[in-house]
């Protein structure tokens, strides 16, 4: 039986990549909102998922602002895919 991604396995990289899954893209104020996390945790979870090739990660401002926008990349979808399908053997579903 397959092993569970390491990299998914954490529960605010898996919440992350949970919510990228389901959107085109999501900025780091709503990402921030939607997983509860602070600040620091979550842009150092966000630099291992853009490490692992798993999210890009593109900053910029809106007017005076940063503003920091994530997208899950073929890469993550498909590393998504496979944890989910490991869980799903691992339940017998």
């Amino acid at each position: 039986m397959n092993e569970l991604d390491p990299l998914l396995h954490s529960q605010l990289r898996l919440a992350v990549m949970s919510i990228l899954m389901s959107v085109e893209e999501a900025d780091f104020v709503y990402l921030r909102q939607q997983t509860e996390s602070t600040a620091g945790n979550l842009s150092v979870q966000l630099d291992k998922l853009s490490n692992a090739g798993y999210i890009s990660v593109e900053k910029g401002f809106q007017g005076k602002k940063t503003r920091t926008v994530c997208r899950v990349t073929e890469r993550g979808r498909e590393a998504f895919r496979n944890y989910v399908e490991t869980i799903r053997k691992y339940l017998n579903l």
